[in-house]
């Protein structure tokens, strides 16, 4: 995606914000508006002019991912659709002639998978357009006798033979620091620093503050240059904020499944629970680059999705995929983990990579410390 590269990668949630791209227009007349949109709770409500009936019911967090996943399939960047997006002189209100078609796309492909897929969405943005603007109509030939097409289905298909879920969960346990070990982890704080993507967006301060079972927080702080402002991701356990600068709506609770998905991120951050956090789970193998990874995919809380990648080698976790939904198709989260340090006995990745669909972001740990207390207003809202 463009916008990737136009942008640093700390100002990506700005392109997810500008990214409301064919179907709304958003008065900013004032921060006080942009204020009440935060605490309403439907896109409808919300922001004004949303016109298309399938999401105007989306909840504020998951509207904004619909926005990225349209961006995304499409190969769009936020000023293909908004005039001046990413200046001073943007303007969301004008129905340019790229979000009038964008509205009668989403309700041709909501009207396909209603007609022909009993409501399944089985057909999205993505199946046509694939990254481009306008969809190929013919095969090319270098591609049809080249190298394999290596998308993947979002659900794991079972394969013979491949051990059951539980097992590989069980061997992760072991390779982490054994059932035993992880039970008495009830609390950590990580410190590192935000490296940014393709050199850009680095040099932050970086946190994350975990307490069992299921509070976690995200902080990233600019101090030598708190222009950028701070972001906050933070789950107390029920209730969920997203704090990020430069957003069209620059603080808003978390709900629908983008709350769903950051409970996951929760729970997953205590290995010991990661058997009761999924349940239906399913097994393959496949590869990563150059490594054979064992696949789990199982669902957690209200059914959202998650994947989770395992080095055959090692046993350990290299990468997690969670998919939130949104009527125009799904939204990957995605967390590759690397570069395992031994604190106290247990194994904790000291290097993150984080990706979405309108940015790209990584991170390095320098230290971890476990069993710690943390000021229960970490996780409360920023």
């Amino acid at each position: 995606m463009r916008i990737k590269l136009k942008s640093a990668a700390r100002m990506a949630f700005f392109a997810a914000a500008a990214l409301l791209s064919g179907v709304l227009s958003i008065d900013h007349a004032s921060a006080q508006e942009a204020a009440v949109a935060a605490k309403q709770q439907t896109a409808g409500a919300a922001f004004k002019n949303v016109t298309t009936t399938s999401l105007k019911g989306l909840t504020v967090a998951d509207f904004m991912g619909a926005m990225g996943v349209i961006s995304a399939d499409l190969g769009l960047d936020c000023a293909d659709c908004h005039p001046g997006a990413g200046t001073d002189k943007v303007n969301f209100v004008v129905d340019t002639p790229q979000k009038l078609t964008a509205r009668k796309m989403i309700d041709m492909v909501s009207a396909i998978n209603k007609t022909n897929f009993s409501g399944v969405q089985n057909v999205t943005c993505w199946t046509c357009h694939h990254g481009k603007e306008r969809p190929s109509t013919t095969v090319t030939l270098d591609k049809l006798y080249g190298t394999p097409n290596d998308e993947h289905d979002d659900f794991v298909a079972p394969q013979p033979g491949e051990p059951k879920g539980a097992e590989v969960l069980d061997k992760y346990i072991a390779a982490v620091g054994g059932a035993q070990k992880l039970a008495t982890l009830k609390s950590f704080i990580a410190t590192g620093t935000s490296v940014g993507y393709e050199g850009l967006g680095g040099g932050g301060s970086f946190q994350i503050f975990a307490k069992a079972p299921d509070q976690r927080t995200t902080l990233i702080v600019f101090k030598d240059h708190p222009e950028r402002g701070d972001t906050h991701r933070v789950y107390d356990g029920e209730i969920g904020w997203n704090k990020t600068p430069r957003n069209a709506v620059p603080e808003y609770q978390l709900s629908g499944s983008e709350l769903d998905g950051v409970r996951v991120d929760a729970l997953l951050s205590f290995p010991a629970q990661i058997k009761t956090a999924l349940t239906g789970l399913r097994t393959a193998t496949a590869d990563i680059g150059d490594r054979d990874v064992e696949i789990v995919q199982g669902s957690g809380p209200h059914g959202v999705l998650v994947t989770l990648y395992f080095d055959r080698k090692t046993n350990l976790l290299v990468r997690m995929v969670r998919y939130s939904q949104s009527p125009v198709g799904r939204i990957p989260t995605q967390v590759d983990y690397d570069d395992y340090r031994d604190v106290g006995g247990i194994k904790f990745p000291f290097s993150y990579t984080f990706s979405w669909l309108d940015g790209k972001d990584a991170y390095k740990l320098s230290d971890v410390k476990v069993n710690v207390p943390i000021d229960p207003a970490v996780f409360r809202k920023p």
